[in-house]
């Protein structure tokens, strides 16, 4: 298994954080949920302003994630339009879960 770990910011200037996870949900997660190898996702929000907000996807394998095409994740991503920010991405292989 595979942890996609993603960390962006919402900002004022992106709007409010309810409108900004409404987005996310109704174009980021309704993709991801049709993929192949997709198992879930949360969205986790730090107490501090401005909020720092964690996106967690678990795959069923680093292949299945690849296998995502990217001309669809950048129609995704055009499709959030103004609540589009830039993500900092780190991957992690589960070794343990219980």
């Amino acid at each position: 298994m595979v942890v996609e770990f993603l960390t962006l910011e919402v900002t004022p200037d992106d709007g409010d954080l309810g409108a900004w996870l409404d987005t996310d949900e109704a174009h980021w997660t309704a993709f991801l949920a049709r993929q192949p190898g997709f198992v879930r996702k949360e969205v986790w929000r730090s107490h501090g302003t401005p909020p720092r907000v964690s996106i967690v996807i678990w795959w069923e394998s680093l292949a299945a994630w690849h296998a995502v095409p990217g001309g669809a994740l950048a129609h995704v991503s055009a499709a959030m339009g103004d609540h589009e920010i830039p993500v900092t991405c780190v991957a992690h292989e589960v070794l343990r879960a219980r």
